[in-house]
């Protein structure tokens, strides 16, 4: 086979040869141009969009993302960024349709005319981050979850308003509450559990307690989309590609977890972060040199004293109005806003002050020591015995002021001590962290279980409705309600009548005036003393652009937000 082979080729080599020699001359030509000695230059690549990332400062971490489990404000605002509320509110405090297509009223039909079922109708086009459709079923899982007894969720308020949800259609949802509940707007529906990713898990485990979805909600239905949480330093948001209001200018919102006020400034400062919150009004003027945009915006806080009335346990003096009145007048809280926080806030008259749902015609107590000293001697609280501090029948007038480690709150106490004992009141001064210091009567707070005379702090409950529960006679705790709420434990008569009765008015002018008188009430009787107006003080960075923010739900347009490169 080889040989064979080997012949062939020499067979077809000389075939060739012959062929070519028979082949006529080539014609010459004219030699080709001469390759460059360079390539041509290619257009450059197409360079992508940088990402816009904006960066948050939060100097607490939220505790979870599933808006049943916390009632911490830092929780409650980011869940804004991920999740949904049927409806915001915007930055005059009105009501903003979200998930529903207008907001029920008596007008529209969405009210009964005896106010105690609400009809809300849903947009045809809202979906959760994953495609799938926001139907009432979603609300009726929501509401059935809050109530569970399996779900140790932080509160069933207000859905223990309700006697039941349903949904007809999936673009239907009906409430009927038990009785009329005029801070529907205010405290319903914030933040709603995705039921095709829950359900399953609550069918399989009997709870939701420990669904991954608490800690990493995956699915949403917010402006923006979980991403990561890095616990201690950090947490992701992407925008939300399938968001039917449209998808956020900004690509992803970054939020870093600080240890304190300082580095929260020094990183404003630094152009390191895009938005701060809770800052001190000590470090306003020097973030403003920085560039730094502060914005003051009222949210229902407003710092206050409250006193410990429990009928049968705190101090005897502090039963006596007389008292409560004289200290309200020997306490300079105007120096207090002057010196200590320069000078850029003031005393609230009322716990609702900057709200409608004040009396107008309230003023916050005067500064008068002389006239302390009067009220002090008719309600029989006198010097006896030269040590400088009131007695009566054997016990002195000194009482224990406690609040929070807060530096600015520290400088208070001590300011307030000063000034009490010039009238022969004397403060003993208390502190305790957060943590410990809002712990409820089960846990052994400090506040709740009645250890301090008078404790100070500012909260809100349900802003921008002036409902709360915190003065009701029922809301006192004890070993029988450790989780009562009313830890000033006042229990006046007039007020819990007054309280129950705004609950049911559905008509805001009747509700106003029962408010009016509300208020009234505690400031005659001194059952809180407003220290400082408390607004909601929001550092905003030179890039961050359309900025608007409410103090209800804070990020309600954060879709229009954007951020210069």
């Amino acid at each position: 086979m080889k040989g064979r082979t080997l012949y062939a080729l020499l067979a077809i080599g000389v075939i060739l040869a012959l062929l070519a020699s028979c082949k006529p001359a080539a014609t010459p030509t004219t030699p080709p141009p001469a390759a460059p000695t360079t390539a041509p230059t290619a257009p450059p690549p197409t360079q992508p969009p940088a990402r816009k990332v904006a960066t948050f400062i939060w100097t607490q971490e939220f505790d979870v993302l599933n808006p049943l489990y916390t009632n911490m404000w830092f929780s409650s605002i980011t869940q804004q960024i991920w999740n949904c509320w049927a409806w915001d509110f915007d930055d005059q405090n009105n009501p903003h349709p979200v998930l529903v297509k207008e907001m029920p009223s008596t007008e529209n039909g969405g009210i009964s005319p005896d106010g105690r079922v609400i009809t809300l109708k849903l947009r045809d086009d809202i979906v959760w981050s994953d495609g799938t459709p926001i139907t009432s079923e979603d609300f009726v899982f929501t509401y059935e979850m809050t109530m569970s007894p399996k779900n140790t969720v932080a509160s069933t308020f207000p859905y223990d308003k309700l006697e039941k949800v349903e949904a007809p259609d999936p673009k239907t949802v009906v409430m009927t509450f038990k009785e009329p509940f005029a801070a529907w707007q205010a405290t319903l529906w914030h933040g709603l559990l995705p039921a095709h990713v829950l359900r399953p898990v609550f069918e399989k485990e009997g709870t939701i307690d420990t669904a991954e979805w608490n800690r990493a909600p995956t699915v949403g239905c917010g402006p923006f989309v979980f991403k990561e949480w890095e616990s201690g330093s950090f947490a992701r948001f992407v925008a939300n590609d399938n968001y039917w209001l449209g998808r956020p200018k900004i690509d992803e919102i970054f939020i870093r977890f600080v240890p304190d006020d300082a580095s929260q400034v020094a990183a404003l400062k630094a152009g390191d972060g895009d938005l701060g919150t809770f800052i001190a009004y000590s470090d306003i003027p020097t973030l403003e040199q920085a560039g730094v945009q502060m914005v003051k915006v009222f949210s229902g806080y407003n710092e206050g004293w409250y006193f410990y009335l429990h009928p049968e346990k705190g101090h005897p003096a502090l039963k006596d109005v007389k008292v409560r009145q004289a200290i309200a007048l020997a306490f300079d809280r105007f120096s207090v806003c002057k010196d200590l926080l320069l000078g850029l806030t003031k005393p609230p008259a009322t716990y609702w002050a900057n709200t409608p749902w004040q009396d107008p015609t309230l003023e916050p107590w005067p500064y008068d020591p002389e006239r302390a000293k009067q009220l002090l001697d008719e309600a029989g609280w006198k010097d006896t015995n030269g040590d400088g501090v009131r007695d009566k029948d054997g016990v002195e007038l000194v009482l224990t002021l406690g609040t929070t480690t807060r530096e600015i709150r520290r400088d208070v106490q001590a300011v307030a001590q000063q000034q009490l004992a010039q009238v022969g009141i004397k403060l003993e001064l208390a502190n305790a962290d957060s943590d410990i210091f809002f712990g409820s009567y089960g846990e052994g707070g400090p506040c709740a279980t009645g250890q301090y005379d008078i404790f100070e702090y500012s909260t809100v409950t349900n802003y921008p409705d002036p409902e709360t529960a915190d003065w009701l006679c029922k809301e006192i705790p004890s070993d029988e309600n450790p989780a009562g709420v009313n830890w000033q434990a006042v229990c006046d008569e007039e007020l819990d009548g007054l309280f129950k009765l705004q609950a049911t008015q559905v008509d805001p002018a009747e509700r106003m005036k029962t408010f009016h008188q509300i208020t009234r009430l505690i400031y005659e009787k001194v059952y809180w003393l407003g220290v400082w107006e408390d607004p909601d003080i929001w550092a905003v960075g030179p890039r961050l652009k359309n900025v608007r923010l409410s103090g209800a739900t804070p990020f309600f347009n954060i879709v229009e937000w954007d951020l210069s490169q």
